[in-house]
C-alpha cells in the first residue's frame, strides 16, 4: 500500500488548536469516534491515550482507523484521512500530551498518569478541494463552500441530477 501525506496547503490545522475526531472499529464490530488531540510529525499522525485504554486495545486488535480535523476558523477547511496504527511508543514524561495541552488549553496536561503515542500511517488522504483551490487561486469572489479572509461564507445551491 502506499503512504500518503498531508497536503502543504492544510498542515497548518496542525498548528491550529483544531480538534480530531478519531474513528474505529471497537471488539464488537462498532464504529466508535472520540474526540481527540492529533499532530502531525511531517510523516504521521500522533495521538495519545491512558495506557491500558480500550481505545489502545482496539488499536492493537484493528490497527485500521479514521480521523478528520476541521479548522476551528473555518469550517469548511477540513483533512480526513485513512490509515493505520504502525508504532505504540510510551509517551516519556508526559510530553507529548504535555505539549499538546499546552496548544490546547494553554497548561501542562492535569493527569499525570502513564500514557502511550500511536503513530498512524496515512494511506488515503480527502483533503477539503476549497483548501486545494484557494492556495492555487489569487482571492477574488468565489460562490463556494469557503471563506476567504475578511470574506463571508456563501453557499450556493447544489443540484443532482440522476440516471441523466
Amino acid at each position: 500500500m502506499t503512504t500518503m501525506t498531508i497536503p502543504n496547503e492544510l498542515r497548518d490545522l496542525f498548528e491550529e488548536p483544531a480538534l480530531a475526531h478519531v474513528s474505529y472499529l471497537n471488539g464488537k464490530g462498532q464504529i466508535v469516534t472520540w474526540p481527540m488531540w492529533a499532530d502531525f510529525d511531517g510523516e504521521h499522525l500522533l495521538i495519545s491515550s491512558p495506557v491500558g485504554s480500550r481505545k489502545g486495545r482496539s488499536f492493537r486488535e484493528r490497527p485500521q482507523l479514521a480521523i478528520s480535523i476541521a479548522s476551528g476558523k473555518n469550517p469548511w477547511h477540513w483533512l480526513s484521512v485513512s490509515g493505520r496504527v504502525i508504532d505504540i511508543g510510551p509517551d516519556d514524561n508526559l510530553a507529548f500530551i504535555d505539549r499538546m495541552s499546552r496548544k490546547y488549553t494553554g497548561a501542562d496536561y492535569e493527569r499525570r498518569s502513564p500514557r502511550e503515542i500511536f503513530t498512524v500511517e496515512i494511506d488515503r488522504v480527502s483533503p477539503s478541494s476549497d483548501s486545494l483551490r484557494r492556495s492555487s487561486r489569487s482571492g477574488g469572489g468565489h460562490r463556494g463552500s469557503h471563506a476567504f479572509e475578511n470574506e463571508q461564507i456563501s453557499l450556493a445551491p447544489c443540484h443532482f441530477v440522476i440516471g441523466a
